[in-house]
């Protein structure tokens, strides 16, 4: 079982994935819209709901920013590699995929999720080793995004980079070294935006299985960008491209 905490995350899945929820559990004296439009959710959906106190949230959650809320859901389902090839035929004839190369902070995945269903991304790739849990802190911070994206652990990385190639994807890594900037890609093919570790960026074997290197030019003092702020630039110049 998993806690999903927060009005927007709550919100996501009784609106979208209502199937995961168990009970939805709200702090007693607060009354507002937002509380409301959670308890109709549930009485539409099923889905069993009670009011504890603070001191039960407390317990429940010492660390979270819960807003009152949590929502008892069974573990968001994650795809594998087998279910990767059966879906690969129903997805758009222009996918766009997000690899997560190594992101080991759940707050930096659970942004990286938000970005890519804001960019509306038919595939997110991780690593089944190496790679942050998408547990309660990433669940928060992708505030919904999670629920609605096709996201996929794979065992090996590189086989998989070599797989989506022979479909016809282009591979882009973000890479601070590289000679290209950013806006210089084009993002109108079938794309895969690669992006590394907070830390080190992208591991040698993956930038070797890249077809190209971009680069985000940093004009102040930082040397680099969050990666969560990183994916969401290059997707939204995927984003982009694609509209004009």
């Amino acid at each position: 079982m998993a806690d999903v905490v927060g009005i927007q995350a709550a919100r996501a899945v009784l609106r979208d994935d209502a199937g995961r929820a168990r009970c939805l559990y709200l702090q007693r004296g607060r009354r507002d819209a937002r509380f409301s439009e959670l308890i109709a959710l549930a009485k539409e959906t099923a889905v069993r709901f009670q009011t504890m106190d603070a001191t039960w949230f407390k317990r429940r959650q010492q660390d979270a920013a819960h807003q009152g809320v949590i929502l008892d859901c069974q573990e968001l389902e994650i795809a594998d590699e087998g279910s990767l090839r059966e879906r690969w035929p129903e997805l758009p004839d222009v996918p766009l995929v997000l690899i997560l190369d190594g992101i080991t902070d759940p707050r930096n995945l659970g942004a990286c999720l938000r970005s890519a269903n804001g960019a509306h991304v038919d595939v997110v790739i991780l690593p089944k080793r190496r790679s942050a849990p998408l547990n309660e802190a990433a669940l928060k911070t992708a505030q919904g995004g999670a629920e609605n994206l096709f996201i996929v652990n794979v065992t090996n990385f590189a086989r998989t980079l070599e797989w989506l190639k022979a479909q016809g994807l282009w591979i882009i890594g973000a890479d601070d070294t590289a000679n290209m900037a950013w806006h210089e890609m084009d993002a109108r093919v079938p794309v895969a935006v690669v992006v590394g570790s907070e830390g080190k960026g992208l591991r040698r074997l993956t930038k070797e299985h890249c077809d190209q290197l971009v680069a985000i030019p940093m004009l102040g003092s930082v040397s680099s960008l969050n990666v969560s702020v990183a994916a969401g630039i290059l997707l939204f110049e995927a984003v982009r491209q694609r509209s004009l």
